[in-house]
């Protein structure tokens, strides 16, 4: 179920609006790569509130800034893809740091600063899911496979 600032967890309601925005950014994600409901809104709330202790007056105010839009009340191409949950999660070169994207998916899900933190990111979705994770060089060739256990 995709979760905007007009509809979203009963949990998420007495969060502050920033905190909220983000959660309910973060649930939609977690939710889009196989985590279920009762474990993703917790995750969320956790992250949501991590962020807002950690990022500047500024950062929040250019996230608020958007009002009630959330990616996904803008973007009516991001349902869930349940043919996805059996794909493997791919560490890959991506202009901003090393991404993690779902095999077939049609954009990454994640960008990491580091090869490290892309894989350690993947093999929690790749662990959810019961899936691979594939990481990749920088020149694409893949680097080695992993198999993750549900």
């Amino acid at each position: 179920m995709p979760w905007s600032m007009k509809d979203y967890p009963n949990s998420f309601k007495n969060l502050d609006k920033p905190v909220k925005k983000k959660a309910i950014e973060i649930a939609n994600a977690m939710i889009n790569e196989g985590y279920e409901e009762g474990r993703a809104i917790p995750i969320a709330t956790s992250q949501a509130k991590e962020w807002a202790q950690h990022a500047s007056k500024d950062e929040i105010d250019d996230f608020v800034k958007h009002d009630n839009v959330t990616k996904r009340d803008r973007d009516s191409d991001s349902g869930a893809r349940p043919e996805l949950m059996d794909k493997a999660e791919h560490v890959i070169k991506h202009k901003d740091g090393w991404a993690v994207k779902t095999e077939d998916a049609k954009r990454v899900t994640e960008v990491k600063d580091t090869k490290q933190e892309a894989i350690s990111r993947a093999k929690e979705i790749a662990e959810n899911k019961g899936t691979e994770v594939i990481v990749h060089k920088a020149d694409g060739s893949v680097q080695k496979k992993m198999e993750m256990e549900k």
